[in-house]
């Protein structure tokens, strides 16, 4: 499936039961609830997927239902973070097999490589495959940052690079990036308190986080907002910031699956090392969600935008 590389992507969390094994019955409830909100992708594997935790099989299986859940109707995305060249190499290969349509890469893991590392890196991994590749860049929670010029290098050698994830924090670099390269890069928001700002300034779609709670409130943002509906769209965005702040925080996989279960569509199970909210922590946050939920917005026909 060719991807268009705009609109919502959710980076779903995994879903786990009480035996720490894959929970895929839930995780389908989740999926097709993005999938009736609207998104435009599925991205898996991710940070808040609990991604370093999981097997390679889990991972493959994760892919492959997944690809069986959306039917065709969105693409699905895998996620590579890798510590070494070969293995992402091999993820990508594993991806393309178990019927992903594109993949999101990381730069690599553990390592703090240096600009000429990390391209090297980039490069060899799609020269491996003919799948589409979005960067995520994020400096901020990763130490490495993919600068405008090692960009350059990149699309001038790897065509199937297509977008990148933007989390530099940096709102200002949507423009950079739009100046220097135009349509030829596509720009994600990867921070979800950035997410309206970033529409607005010219990103083609936000990879989302508290969309996993909340799909139907986050795609009205982007559809609204896209459409000029900008009141309506700053309208929630203002209810949703309190809870988007979950995601910007070192818990943000036990914040946003607490959210899943206030909304029906997750159980908070995590994998240790990870361990569920407790004590004063776990009320705030609680708190938070709760005074989300009861105020949750009455939401425009916004897919008539989409």
């Amino acid at each position: 499936m060719k991807i268009n590389w705009k609109g919502v992507m959710p980076a779903v969390t995994t879903k786990f039961t009480n035996k720490d094994t894959l929970d895929l019955e839930m995780f389908a409830v989740n999926i097709k609830a993005q999938i009736d909100a609207g998104v435009h992708g599925i991205i898996l594997g991710g940070t808040l997927g609990e991604a370093s935790t999981l097997s390679k099989e889990e991972k493959r299986i994760l892919v492959r239902e997944t690809v069986k859940i959306v039917e065709g109707k969105v693409p699905v995305i895998s996620n590579i973070a890798e510590q070494t060249t070969k293995e992402a190499k091999q993820a990508a290969h594993d991806a393309k097999q178990d019927g992903a349509s594109g993949l999101m890469m990381l730069p690599p893991m553990r390592y703090k490589a240096d600009a000429r590392e990390t391209i090297t890196y980039f490069k060899a991994v799609a020269n491996s495959t003919n799948l589409p590749i979005m960067v995520y860049n994020n400096p901020v929670d990763y130490g490495i940052e993919v600068t405008l010029d090692m960009f350059e290098e990149l699309l001038n050698e790897c065509p199937n690079i297509q977008a990148v994830k933007e989390s530099t924090r940096d709102i200002s670099n949507i423009t950079r990036i739009k100046n220097r390269f135009g349509d030829r890069l596509s720009i994600l928001c990867g921070v979800d308190t950035l997410a309206l700002e970033s529409l607005l300034m010219g990103a083609e779609g936000w990879v989302a986080g508290l969309v996993c709670a909340f799909p139907a409130e986050t795609v009205a943002i982007y559809a609204l907002a896209k459409a000029g509906k900008i009141d309506e769209a700053v309208a929630i965005y203002r209810w949703f910031l309190p809870l988007l702040e979950l995601d910007i925080n070192t818990k943000l996989v036990q914040n946003i699956k607490l959210a899943e279960v206030a909304t029906g569509i997750g159980t908070e199970n995590v994998r240790e090392p990870r361990l569920p909210l407790v004590g004063t922590e776990r009320a705030s946050v609680l708190d938070s969600i709760q005074k989300g939920v009861n105020s949750r917005p009455q939401l425009p026909n916004y897919k008539q935008y989409l």
